[in-house]
């Protein structure tokens, strides 16, 4: 009997071994493969096991096995289409290279988007529940977090405002060493051209309440007209592009710019980084989420496997998985950490720095508001955010609309400003300001009218405080492993603030309104944030970031991060022009594939292609590609 179980162990091992010479082993089921591996580790010379632990977990696809030459789907796939995929799409194109965009969210016409966010199916993202819309909201332990789905990423939801960031980011280590003003800024410059930034032109009676509040502090010369992308002017014309880009027509101030903007007035990234990258030659895959990212060598130096399914169907199909010589995540914070963090805890991206989850920043926002009680106002005119203040020297405010009609997230918002802090619970502070204010309470309970009648108060600041994401089983859904987040180390992010808060209360008592928290704030006693920040910070060594100064991923290669999770600091502004801007600077330092850069005119005109990377003997050529590459959808599963 002991004779014949070495006799089928033999057997068995033979078998393996030729599997992992031939590639079959890596189709095996996971504990298949983790049960052969185990035996196989007896086998002390066996090298390719040099990439799995005795579980048999995948490592990284070794090397050094016999394998067939890869055949590459793509140069570049970019994961997610935000404004870091899309300037990485545009520049990756301009270069030569073969790319491919994948967006979990679906593709939107101006027309297309809701008329109001009552229309849950179009407005929020839950595919669960066949919500396929452009608004997400999750929940972690310490925060809960606004972004965006869809091609054009959180520029479909977002409200246009596009500041460069005052001086305390400026003056971060990090930064200086990233180059500083002086290297940073001319990347500014491009981005603002290239999402047409410009003053917003009109105020409205809710930035009249702003300026009268500012006086009470003291702080009127910090108010200012906010810069936008958005066209104010002519229909039908390319305002921004010399004609290269796509029509465009006027802003008419119906305050829906968070809802989807139905007037082509937006200057969200499909019409500018994308649409130009589509024509330079990308391929948009919407509806497409990563599930798995598998390194080709034992760091990702032959390039990587990207595996996908369908977010719009049943259980994720047709699955696919593609064959790829580099990968630029741009899934934003939340799906950035959350396939980084599976693929370490999984062992598949195991060099990953320990840096990955830490430190990731809220902007140190806040959002509470102020309700009217004149039934008969009308705050709903304008775009999403017309002006700000800056009530000291770490805190931004702006006030926020919504359109008539998109009553919705009232949901959100409590009735009643609670503070926070002290040895009294909030939620029971906020029981007592309710039993003190019944009548407002209730009242305020009816969506009707919300966004005709409430200025939003988006509080930024530039002090530093962070959390941290990791993985694991939350009570609310305690069967797999989930993004959460902690507080045990650092300075923690702020559940109230106490100077927005009395800038709530000033600006009701001005405007004959009603001040209020909102709800995750009141009884859960977390903050919200709609620009979440950190994460896969830029550091200069794997012991202090996730990505270098060049946003390279430290441990492998081929594998970049240009999103928001790169930002090393609370930015106190809407950070959407700075998450551009060092995306610009980071495919700078990329290469172009071949000898020849294509350029549209615009790009000429405007002088910024010595921006595009210092490459020596290359032609700059102006125009389009011509030869769009053609989709592989092979490798079904």
């Amino acid at each position: 009997m002991h004779l014949f179980i070495s006799q089928a162990r033999s057997l068995l091992l033979t078998f393996l071994i030729g599997s992992f010479e031939t590639g079959s082993y890596f189709t095996l089921k996971k504990p298949v493969r983790r049960i052969l591996a185990f035996h196989l580790w007896e086998i002390k010379d066996f090298k390719p096991l040099k990439n799995f632990d005795r579980t048999g977990v995948h490592m990284s696809l070794d090397s050094t096995l016999k394998r067939k030459e890869i055949l590459y789907d793509y140069d570049y796939i970019i994961v997610g289409s935000g404004f870091g995929g899309s300037v990485s799409a545009l520049r990756l194109s301009q270069k030569g290279y073969k790319v491919a965009v994948l967006e979990s969210g679906k593709r939107w016409n101006s027309s297309e988007f809701p008329k109001t966010n009552w229309n849950l199916r179009k407005f929020l993202w839950f595919p669960k529940l066949f919500c396929f819309g452009i608004q997400r909201i999750n929940f972690l332990n310490d925060v809960m977090v606004l972004s965006g789905a869809g091609v054009g990423g959180g520029s479909l939801v977002y409200a246009n405002t596009l500041y460069v960031p005052p001086e305390p980011f400026w003056k971060k280590e990090i930064v200086q060493k990233m180059g500083g003003k002086k290297g940073i800024l001319p990347f500014y410059e491009l981005a603002k051209r290239m999402l047409g930034v410009v003053e917003n032109p009109k105020t409205w009676e809710s930035d009249r309440y702003m300026q009268e509040t500012a006086k009470t502090f003291g702080i009127e010369n910090t108010f200012n007209k906010t810069p936008v992308g958005v066209h104010f002017g002519k229909n039908g014309i390319d305002p921004f592009f010399g004609g290269e880009g796509p029509e465009r027509n006027s802003c008419n101030d119906c305050g829906g710019c968070m809802v989807g903007c139905r007037y082509n007035a937006k200057n969200t990234l499909d019409k500018n980084y994308l649409y130009f990258a589509e024509k330079a030659g990308a391929v948009i895959f919407p509806e497409t989420k990563v599930s798995k990212l598998m390194p080709l060598g034992e760091d990702g130096s032959e390039g990587y496997e990207v595996h996908t399914e369908q977010t719009t169907s049943f259980f994720g199909y047709p699955k696919k998985i593609y064959k790829v010589k580099s990968v630029v995540l741009s899934a934003g914070v939340l799906g950035t950490l959350g396939l980084l963090l599976k693929m370490k805890e999984e062992g598949i991206l195991p060099k990953l720095s320990k840096q990955l989850g830490q430190v990731v920043r809220t902007n140190s926002e806040s959002l509470i508001g102020v309700t009217l009680k004149d039934k008969k106002a009308d705050l709903s005119h304008g775009i999403a955010i017309t002006s700000s203040v800056f009530p000291d020297e770490h805190t931004h405010i702006e006030p926020v609309r919504y359109s008539n009609g998109a009553d919705a997230m009232n949901s959100l918002a409590a009735g009643v400003l609670v503070d926070g802090g002290g040895s009294i619970p909030r939620q029971l502070r906020f029981l007592i300001e309710v039993l003190k204010h019944p009548i407002h309470s209730v009242s305020l309970l009816n969506p009707i009218g919300f966004a005709r009648r409430t200025i939003i108060l988006l509080v930024m600041q530039t002090v530093d405080n962070s959390i941290e994401i990791v993985r694991k089983r939350r009570w609310i859904w305690p069967f797999k492993r989930t993004l959460s987040s902690t507080q045990e180390s650092g300075e923690k992010i702020p559940t109230y603030i106490p100077i927005a808060n009395e800038f709530a209360r000033r600006l009701a008592k001005i405007s004959g309104g009603i001040a209020r928290s909102s709800i995750n704030e009141a009884l859960l006693d977390i903050p919200a944030t709609a620009h979440i920040l950190g994460g896969c910070n830029i550091g200069e060594s794997s012991e202090t970031g996730v990505i270098d100064l060049q946003n390279k991923v430290y441990g492998y290669q081929n594998l970049r991060i240009c999103d928001g999770s790169m930002i090393p600091a609370n930015l106190g502004v809407n950070p959407s022009l700075t998450i551009t801007a060092l995306t610009e600077r980071a495919m700078s330092f990329v290469s172009p594939k071949e000898k020849e850069i294509f350029n549209f005119k615009f790009e000429k005109k405007w002088g910024v292609i010595s921006l595009f990377g210092k490459v020596k003997n290359v032609v700059i050529t102006t125009g389009a590609r011509k030869n769009k590459p053609t989709p592989r959808a092979k490798n079904k599963r």
